[in-house]
């Protein structure tokens, strides 16, 4: 990327949002921002492409995935469409979607109103990340310390200190620990017993929001487990395809999870001045999507569309693999684990309302 003077940044900034604050005037497709950028951290859920610009095999730049997305492209994205975070940071009235942070053609603009440091397949457990070479969250943090570095270049250390201090944040991580990690590889399950785990994954968490906080960030969302027993792939990994519902124990496993990182994020709410903290409970949302699929115009909640819809993830999930239902808005998932872009926008739309608007 060419960087401009900084004088020329600067004007840059202030078109930017006198261009912003202008939409919203208007009344045309996005109304004035009440955060002025978005930045989102963690796994698959919130990775719009950084892993295309990385060496590893979790990717899914490739067909079908995108086939619902703007000019049917595969940009990286874990589904057949949008992200959750691209309905996102559109609700907020800051942009159409979410761009990844490693693109190398992002504008001063995009910069400005937010960014995905997210890397499918990490987790909070650096192990989770190593195992398939994607970018811990440590690193995601480190990523997002040079982010500040270059936009401090453009704009100066004031104006961006305050684009920081009032843009809203979203972390999403965990999954990957629990399924990819300790019921799928054998190291940690000899380490710890599950409840053991799931300290550490909360201690990771824990952590990177200090972490967060210190870099300057202030209205931070944290997302629980989802109710991982109602993954399609978990089923396979664990053999128990032929449960009909979710596999109870393991959405146990994740209850008890959420349980005690509410209450960490909490304890964090009290000890660190200024910061707003709230817990979004993913598990709720993403269980009623597959208990009442009916409810939410859904026809099929307990397999994806790609393949089987039990086991095809990133590059399994490919253009020789069919896509086995005529219509992805009528299915909770879109492969094995991701929800479809009609999924993810409905859980947005109750998140936005239950949750991040707490942070607003």
């Amino acid at each position: 990327m060419r960087h401009p003077t900084r004088r020329v940044q600067y004007v840059l900034f202030l078109l930017c949002i006198i261009e912003c604050a202008s939409k919203g005037s208007q009344g045309a497709k996005y109304v004035k921002p009440k955060v002025p950028a978005l930045f989102t951290f963690g796994d698959s859920i919130v990775d719009p492409g950084n892993n295309d610009f990385i060496a590893t095999n979790v990717k899914s730049n490739h067909p079908p995935y995108g086939m619902n997305f703007n000019g049917n492209r595969s940009t990286g994205r874990c589904s057949n469409g949008k992200l959750s975070m691209d309905f996102l940071v559109e609700a907020l009235g800051i942009k159409e979607t979410l761009p990844p942070y490693l693109d190398p053609d992002l504008t001063i603009h995009d910069l400005l109103t937010g960014v995905s440091f997210g890397s499918a397949g990490s987790g909070y457990d650096n192990l989770t990340a190593m195992a398939v070479d994607v970018i811990p969250m440590w690193k995601q943090a480190e990523l997002f310390r040079n982010y500040k570095a270059r936009v401090e270049e453009g704009v100066g250390s004031k104006n961006t200190s305050n684009l920081i201090s009032q843009a809203l944040y979203v972390a999403v991580a965990g999954t990957n620990d629990f399924v990819q990690n300790y019921f799928y590889m054998p190291i940690r399950r000899k380490e710890f017993k599950v409840e053991q785990y799931g300290g550490l994954v909360i201690h990771g968490c824990k952590s990177f929001l200090e972490e967060l906080y210190k870099l300057g960030a202030r209205k931070i969302a944290v997302f629980g487990l989802p109710p991982i027993g109602c993954l399609p792939v978990q089923k396979t990994i664990l053999k128990e395809n032929k449960v009909k519902g979710c596999i109870k124990h393991c959405n146990k496993i994740a209850v008890s999870y959420n349980r005690k990182l509410n209450k960490t994020i909490e304890e964090l709410g009290v000890r660190l001045p200024g910061i707003k903290l709230v817990y979004v409970d993913i598990y709720a949302i993403v269980l009623d999507l597959v208990n009442y699929p009916a409810k939410y115009g859904f026809e099929a909640a307990t397999r994806g569309c790609c393949g089987t819809g039990m086991s095809e993830i990133g590059l399994t999930c490919n253009s020789k693999t069919p896509v086995s239902c005529k219509d992805p808005a009528k299915y909770v998932f879109w492969d094995a684990v991701h929800l479809t872009e009609r999924a993810y926008h409905i859980a947005n739309n109750i998140a936005l309302i239950k949750y991040y608007s707490k942070l607003l």
